[in-house]
């Protein structure tokens, strides 16, 4: 337990491990985020300011903002140090998705037009985790300011918000509060997958208000366990949506594995890289990388998750040459090497669909050059 990252305070360098040189590691690190972040860079720039001090994510196949973009780019801004990148999509987020009124009230609008307005008036629960854990991070690192840009109590609101909206008759929860899982939005009960961040949840059971913290460690232990009966016991694949007792919700086409679900190898190598719970569902992982080992990205497929392929190939190849990649935090051997050698040679994506995988991109570099950290507070 005492290897974990939260108790020892380090992060292992797998692309180091596997022969990379510091000097390479860290240019290829800040060229990834110039390419992204920067408009000198427009066929890979996801990143666009506007005004003095505001900014958003595009998501440049559906042409919106969505609080999935918006909270990564501030999880990738705190990690590194970059303040200003931070402040700006936080300000705009808050500006522009915050709703105060209505059944979602206090959370935030998942899609808007780059102009601010709002596309759609409900959440997605990934967003509002990754906003929390991005805000606590910019709390610990760079301390506190004032209004909006209290960032320690602007999480804990959330947080609150996320587990006890419609108590007083009107709006939902995002997490279940008797199975503790989270759910895809808050009006319904079923799950997404790759929403499960068991990693987070041990955070926020340090973090969040107190009367709130005991759920917050069972969120943990519950999600493990999903992973464990959501995923196939052969391939590891996770369907996009998935019931609480882990079979594929297919109502929509959403049971088998696509785009979302190739977060989940990511989320299972950063909790394990966090936190070494026993529970933490390695094999998982380990049957991922298994499965498309030997597969050639650019014949990426939706997939049943028991393996099937379907005509239709994947939209996001280098999202999930990335993730396949990041799974490498808690597996080991020739398939864990040859994925990492994978992602270490594929480029960022230009293109309409880049956005997707160049956030996933950005993620796994960041996890597997030992940058993907726990801010813990300074006092």
């Amino acid at each position: 337990m005492s290897e974990a990252a939260f108790y020892s305070g380090k992060y292992r360098n797998v692309f180091r491990e596997y022969g990379y040189s510091e000097e390479e590691i860290n240019e290829r690190l800040q060229d990834t985020w110039d390419k992204l972040f920067s408009d000198k860079h427009p066929e890979t720039q996801i990143y666009f300011t506007v005004g003095d001090d505001e900014a958003y994510m595009l998501d440049t196949g559906n042409n919106d903002v969505r609080t999935e973009g918006m909270s990564y780019g501030m999880m990738m801004a705190v990690q590194l140090d970059n303040k200003e990148v931070f402040d700006r999509l936080w300000k705009w987020t808050y500006k522009n998705m915050y709703m105060t009124e209505g059944v979602h009230a206090g959370y935030f609008a998942w899609s808007c037009n780059p102009d601010g307005s709002k596309r759609a008036y409900g959440p997605a629960p990934d967003g509002e985790e990754y906003f929390a854990m991005a805000l606590f991070f910019a709390s610990h690192r760079w301390g506190d300011g004032e209004g909006v840009f209290n960032y320690g109590q602007q999480a804990r609101d959330l947080l609150r918000s996320c587990l006890h909206n419609g108590e007083d008759g009107e709006g939902y929860p995002m997490w279940n509060p008797e199975n503790k899982l989270i759910k895809f939005i808050p009006e319904v009960e079923f799950s997404d997958p790759s929403y499960h961040l068991p990693h987070f949840y041990e955070l926020f059971a340090l973090w969040a208000y107190p009367e709130d913290r005991a759920f917050w460690k069972e969120a943990a232990t519950a999600s493990r366990k999903y992973l464990k009966i959501a995923c196939h016991p052969e391939t590891g694949l996770a369907p996009e949506y998935a019931y609480y007792d882990g079979t594929p919700n297919n109502e929509r086409g959403y049971g088998h594995f696509f785009s979302d679900s190739y977060r989940v190898a990511c989320n299972i190598g950063l909790d394990y890289e966090w936190f070494k719970d026993e529970e933490c569902p390695v094999e998982i992982n380990e049957r991922i990388q298994q499965f498309f080992v030997d597969k050639d990205p650019e014949d990426f497929r939706r997939y049943t998750i028991s393996g099937e392929p379907f005509e239709e190939k994947s939209l996001h190849p280098v999202g999930l040459v990335a993730t396949n990649a990041m799974a490498s935090l808690c597996t080991s051997g020739p398939n864990a090497q040859k994925c990492v050698e994978l992602f270490w040679n594929t480029p960022v994506r230009t293109g309409d669909r880049r956005y997707y995988d160049n956030c996933l991109y950005l993620f796994s570099f960041l996890a597997l050059s030992g940058n993907y950290k726990i801010w813990m507070p300074t006092e």
